[in-house]
């Protein structure tokens, strides 16, 4: 059978480099800084302002949902408002789905 195959020898194994571990834990802290300052600082900073805007909500303000529909708040409890978005039409939201505060008189020129 030797005849066809050759006798392969084994190589050794190459020596594992040796690194500065100092230089891996770098990485790692440069890694954590990094997605600290642009993945977790900002969106905490979105979470906060929103936190504010929910929670100045009251009777009379225009407000656009984040489902895109618009109304005036006309009551406000701890967890949900009721929306007045057409004459006699009331509807409840969760506030947590109060999406941006618009300027008075917004709805009567959209």
């Amino acid at each position: 059978m030797s005849f066809f195959i050759p006798t392969a020898m084994a190589q050794q194994a190459a020596p594992a480099p040796q690194g500065n571990p100092m230089v891996t834990l770098l990485l790692f802290a440069g890694l954590f800084a990094f997605m600290w300052l642009f993945i977790i600082r900002p969106q905490r900073k979105r979470q906060k302002e929103h936190q504010e805007l929910v929670s100045a909500l009251k009777k009379g303000d225009e407000v656009v949902m984040s489902s895109g529909m618009l109304g005036r708040v006309e009551k406000v409890d701890d967890d949900y408002i009721l929306l007045e978005v057409a004459d006699k039409m009331s509807l409840r939201f969760q506030k947590v789905a109060v999406h941006a505060v618009l300027p008075k008189g917004t709805i009567k020129n959209v």
